[in-house]
């Protein structure tokens, strides 16, 4: 008799590893019945990761989005499943725990079945809670195991790995080749030592097209004993993504598995409709690269998961990047210039960093760093001059046990920081937090939502759901896409107009991205420049604003991002009339879903705070100002 193996379809994953936002509420349950249609699914992934802060990027309740998407699915019998991130739970940072306790309550009533759970740093203290808190909330849990490539994740260390979380209680095994760099003979050796002692325990293989490897990989996967292996599908397959399930099918069926049929009237029509989401306004997020395989991420090994998002950070640095080099009159870079650099600088720093696996939020961090290190030596600064504090976090344990060791120069470079190692479990260090977003409900009158799912969010993703609550993140992602289409919308004929008719009159030149208010004269008649209006930048530089008869001292932004106050619900923000010390933070600025802290370079009392909390901002921007 045939092995059977079923396949689970990524329908968000797709939309992530692709670009920046997923599809709106009414958008997924316009496909649901379609993709329940098609008859070879018995999984679907719904939601977790960074899924609801997108919901309420775009101005939408992640909440209702849940309950409206899964319910399909529970009705035709299809599990569901989300993925978490242990500490982090679905976010970039360290969850307290009873926040990540009430998740997994709220997720499997909002009908969500399985909590696939990894840590990023494969540290099984972290893994211990999202399984005991995933079987107290009725669901299914499934640890992952974050596979890489080096010195220290042997076929051995992962064998080892995956007997941990099944004696601290997993239902299931994931492996989760993120990047798509396991080679598979690798993958193979793994799934089968784990079926091979535990014969009942089911095993889901998840792994990235971008390197290469991901068919022989699910082949390999197969024949070791995997039970489930998510599949993609066009016109979101390959490239940065996963493996079509057209091509596993029928790879699978030829080698001897048992495999559900795909009824292709349906297979099409969810491809068709996929194409309308990204007609509509997803492909506007969608860089064209992120549809290639590219080897190149072997080296790397960076997630497929995070490319979307690497691309355009790649954009906005090198456009910030370019003004800078053009202002000193020296080369700019391409992007394929600069994302050489960076993936030449991974290979360099991961081994550095302790080795840890290139999976969220810790790709980020790595590639982070190492695109702040090519970033600082292209200015002629020196490497490891920017680091963000959530990096400092990974580096000094506070995210749990790094796999291998840090380099002597990383030690040394912590302790001239003033940074102390930890080795204790990571949870200890984020306390129970709930009851202070209960207040905050509270005092705004805010509704806490049908099983605390409300709550919930405010809890998990403070900022962003502040945000969504006041109209703001609508209306920007509105601006912004606006703007996006503006800029890809055909460009109309200039009108020329003899110039004679004019009498002398200022205009605004760009230059490389730099405006500048110059005065135009037509024939032999001379002007000068008339007063700039305030929205375009002058040719020479204003002086610092006067304060009670002295200059201001400005703090710059090192970089572009989004203006924070604060980090997080423990500190205080700085307001006009503080008194800082040289060294002090002032404020962070989140870049890459990181915050890098900006402090000040001398004392003095705060005179003007010059940007909103979560206002954009350049490299060179005002920030503060100090008296």
């Amino acid at each position: 008799m045939k092995r059977e193996i079923k396949f689970s379809l990524l329908y968000r994953d797709m939309w992530q590893s692709s670009g920046k936002y997923v599809p709106r509420v009414d958008q997924l349950e316009k496909v649901a019945p379609a993709i329940i249609d098609m008859g070879c699914f018995d999984r679907v992934e719904t939601n977790g990761g960074g899924f609801e802060q997108i919901n309420l990027l775009f101005g939408e309740n992640p909440n209702i989005a849940n309950r409206r998407w899964t319910q399909p699915f529970n009705d035709a019998g299809i599990q569901t499943h989300m993925l978490e991130r242990a500490l982090n739970a679905i976010r970039m940072s360290p969850v307290p725990a009873d926040v990540r306790k009430l998740m997994f309550k709220v997720k499997k009533l909002q009908g969500t079945d399985i909590a696939r759970s990894f840590c990023g740093l494969n540290d099984p203290r972290n893994l211990e809670n999202s399984i005991k808190f995933a079987k107290e909330g009725g669901m299914i849990s499934q640890a992952a195991l974050s596979l890489t490539i080096s010195e220290v994740h042997t076929v051995e260390y992962y064998t080892n790995l995956a007997e941990q979380l099944i004696e601290m209680g997993t239902d299931e095994i994931c492996v989760k080749d993120m990047a798509g760099i396991g080679r598979p003979a690798f993958i193979g050796k793994i799934i089968k030592n784990i079926k091979t002692s535990h014969p009942e325990t089911v095993v889901q293989y998840h792994g990235h097209s971008g390197p290469g490897f991901s068919m022989a990989s699910i082949l390999e996967a197969a024949r070791a004993g995997v039970d489930y292996v998510d599949v993609a599908m066009e016109p979101l397959s390959w490239g940065t993504g996963h493996a079509d399930v057209l091509a596993v099918h029928g790879m699978l069926k030829d080698a001897g598995f048992a495999v559900k049929d795909i009824n292709m009237k349906a297979y099409m029509k969810v491809r068709s409709m996929t194409q309308e989401f990204i007609d509509d306004f997803l492909g506007y997020y969608i860089n064209p690269k992120n549809r290639h395989m590219n080897s190149l991420l072997i080296g790397s090994g960076l997630p497929g998961g995070m490319m979307g998002s690497l691309m355009a950070d790649l954009g906005n640095n090198l456009e910030s990047l370019n003004k800078w080099l053009t202002k000193r009159n020296k080369p700019t870079l391409t992007q394929d210039d600069l994302l050489i650099k960076l993936f030449e600088e991974v290979e360099y720093i991961w081994p550095k960093l302790g080795y840890p696996p290139l999976v969220t939020p810790f790709s980020q961090y790595v590639k982070n760093l190492a695109l702040m290190n090519v970033l600082q030596v292209i200015k002629g600064r020196e490497r490891w001059s920017m680091i963000a504090d959530n990096i400092w976090d990974m580096i000094i344990g506070k995210s749990g046990k790094l796999p291998g060791e840090l380099a002597p120069e990383i030690v040394e470079l912590a302790k001239a920081n003033g940074k102390e190692f930890y080795t204790g479990v990571p949870q200890d260090l984020y306390p129970d937090g709930l009851e202070v977003f209960k207040k905050e409900m509270k005092e705004n009158n805010w509704d806490f939502g049908q099983d605390d799912e409300e709550l919930l969010e405010l809890a998990m993703h403070p900022e962003q759901y502040r945000a969504y609550k006041s109209g703001k993140a609508k209306a920007d992602f509105e601006a912004d896409l606006a703007e996006k289409k503006t800029a890809k919308a055909p460009k109309t004929e200039k009108v020329e107009v003899p110039a004679a008719s004019f009498e002398p009159k200022s205009m605004i030149i760009d230059v490389n991205g730099e405006k500048f208010n110059v005065g135009v004269s037509y024939g032999d008649i001379e002007s000068a420049p008339a007063a700039s209006n305030g929205s375009a930048k002058t040719v020479e530089k204003e002086a610092p604003a006067a304060v009670n008869g002295s200059a201001a001292f400005e703090v710059i932004s090192p970089l572009e991002g989004k203006f924070m106050l604060t980090k997080d619900t423990s500190e205080t923000p700085i307001k006009v009339g503080d008194t800082v010390k040289e060294g002090d933070v002032v404020c962070y600025i989140e870049s890459m879903k990181t915050y890098n802290a900006v402090v000040a370079e001398q004392d003095g009392k705060v005179v003007g705070i010059s940007k909103a909390n979560g206002d954009n901002v350049e490299e060179d921007d005002v920030l503060v100002q100090l008296a």
